[in-house]
């Protein structure tokens, strides 16, 4: 193997190894988000994550704002259903 061989191997492995963290990163993020701020569907959020990551990615986005949105509480102090 020539030098030039070696060196494109290397860099094909450290592609393949940053693709994956980054999709790694970008799949725990909301759920990562939603359980740092006690948001009460944090396990919806954090599945949502994946799938929607390994979906297509449109709806990854919205999954992301859903991690920071969270439902407010009931004004009459009663439950919510």
């Amino acid at each position: 193997m020539a030098p030039l061989d070696i060196f494109a191997w290397i860099v094909l492995v450290v592609l393949v190894v940053s693709t994956v963290v980054v999709i790694a990163f970008m799949g725990s993020l909301p759920g990562v988000i939603a359980r740092k701020r006690n948001h009460p569907w944090a396990e919806a959020v954090t599945v949502g994550g994946w799938v929607t990551l390994f979906l297509g990615f449109v709806l990854w986005p919205v999954v992301l704002i859903w991690a920071y949105v969270d439902v407010p509480a009931n004004p009459r102090g009663g439950s919510a259903a």
